[in-house]
């Protein structure tokens, strides 16, 4: 298990602990409060909320009467890394107990998802691996910035990512071709960092044709 894996069954751990006590009827401290309330909004995302949508999800949870006294001066706002459809997100949920109690049936309840939005299109990539080492790819990387050794069409892989769950990665042996399937970037549509073609917002105006000659300068392959 990864660390952030670790981190995340920690959080889970720790809200289970805070459900089970406050079905005994006992008002939560401030660890117990903060675990349930950051857990429910990495449910929520996982669900298929939108980042808006399970911050008010974790808002909901806890009232005042929930807690200890004391706990909601104390605990004015909770931060967590959740992962959503579109990636990872920090999800800032401030005045968490001031959106009321879902009641009895809080601890363990189910949040329903909402309807889902319509899954963006996918387009179909060939990819070879000219390089004598494997190469993996992460599933929220930009794949137009991918490692330079392999061949595809740069042009068609721009704004967009392997179309694989969060988190997940796709391995390319050496020499070896095999076909993926790309999904447009959601969110803002910013990308940072990565290779650095981009570094920016990617349907600025020209940061295509810029990127493009950056991936030809540096010897992209298929750019």
């Amino acid at each position: 298990m990864t660390p952030t894996e670790r981190d995340r069954l920690l959080l889970f751990t720790a809200a289970e602990l805070a459900r089970s006590r406050r079905s005994r009827g006992l008002a939560l401290n401030v660890p117990e409060a903060t675990a349930l309330i950051a857990d429910t909004v990495c449910e929520a995302a996982r669900a298929g909320y939108r980042l808006t949508e399970a911050i008010e999800a974790g808002r909901a949870v806890l009232g005042p009467d929930d807690v200890l006294p004391g706990v909601p001066d104390v605990v004015t706002e909770i931060q967590v890394e959740a992962v959503f459809d579109d990636g990872s997100r920090l999800a800032v949920i401030t005045d968490p107990f001031g959106g009321g109690s879902l009641g009895a049936e809080a601890p363990g309840a189910v949040i329903p998802a909402p309807v889902p939005p319509p899954p963006a299109p996918v387009v179909s990539v060939e990819v070879r691996n000219t390089a004598s080492v494997p190469i993996s790819v992460t599933s929220h990387f930009h794949f137009f910035e991918v490692n330079p050794r392999l061949s595809f069409d740069r042009g068609l892989a721009y704004g967009r990512r392997l179309a694989v769950p969060a988190g997940s990665a796709v391995r390319f042996d050496p020499g070896a071709s095999r076909t993926v399937e790309l999904t447009d970037i959601g969110g803002a549509r910013v990308v940072i960092g990565a290779a650095g073609l981009v570094d920016g917002p990617l349907d600025a105006d020209g940061a295509f044709e810029a990127a493009m000659e950056r991936a030809r300068a540096c010897g992209y392959l298929g750019a």
